[in-house]
């Protein structure tokens, strides 16, 4: 896949000069856009591959798949040492403004969601530089997106998000636990993030409504495989959890 390459691209800049020309590729070829991915929110995990910022891609109607219910299943053919990541994700209703303040970005959100990013990385053990996360589109394989839950539904949604703690399991078993706060210390604030770098990068569309945005994993990335079930579990019941089966 074109991005993918295994020799290293050392600045952001450069591979998104890549991405984005991936993207028109793409969107020739007949994929629709419908949202973007935000990569390395969880500065937790910075060190263990390499990436000390957080970067974007975009997600399509090819990669998109909704479970409502809960549950999935997820064909990895094709995908480059998958690995799994519990999100939060939201529906715009608006383009969100350049602010820092969680409210604002709320007020530009129709419905929250869990998802399940599936990443994927062409370099042997995921070692990586940013340059080469950039170029393959944030590492987007997959994303599969929970119940859509109103906004209006969720009270003190704005304050309550980085306290929001999930565990990830491997048939049953915790595998690790994250929490809301590890996402740029709120996904609203992560959202808000991907505000100011769009607006930095005058080649790429900005946010606008109807688009999804997952904003980056709760927990650490975990490598996945055939035959393994995977779940998720909230300590709510405001946000459901989800159970995906890999192929």
């Amino acid at each position: 896949m074109r991005g993918m390459e295994t020799t290293h691209i050392e600045s952001a800049e450069a591979g998104y000069r890549i991405a984005l020309a991936l993207h028109a590729e793409r969107v020739a070829a007949g994929w629709k856009p419908v949202g973007r991915k935000i990569g390395f929110t969880n500065s937790t995990i910075w060190p263990r591959y390499g990436v000390y910022q957080p970067i974007f891609g975009f997600v399509y109607d090819r990669t998109v798949s909704y479970a409502p219910e809960g549950t999935a299943t997820v064909k990895l053919a094709g995908l480059v040492h998958p690995r799994i990541e519990p999100e939060i994700c939201f529906g715009l209703k608006a383009a969100p403004p350049r602010s820092k303040e969680p409210a604002d970005m709320l007020r530009a959100i129709d419905w929250v969601a869990h998802s399940i990013e599936i990443v994927q990385c062409a370099h042997p053990d995921w070692k990586i530089q940013v340059g080469d996360a950039t170029a393959a589109n944030g590492l987007h394989g997959a994303l599969i997106v929970g119940r859509k839950v109103p906004v209006g539904e969720l009270k003190y949604l704005a304050t309550r998000l980085p306290g929001l703690r999930v565990a990830l399991k491997k048939d049953g078993t915790v595998v690790d636990r994250g929490m809301g706060s590890n996402v740029l210390n709120s996904p609203l604030l992560a959202l808000a993030h991907l505000v100011e770098v769009l607006a930095a990068q005058s080649d790429f569309p900005q946010l606008a409504a109807g688009e999804i945005v997952s904003t980056g994993t709760m927990t650490d990335a975990a490598p996945v495989a055939p035959g393994e079930t995977w779940s998720t579990e909230f300590a709510t019941d405001e946000l459901s959890g989800m159970t995906v089966r890999f192929e």
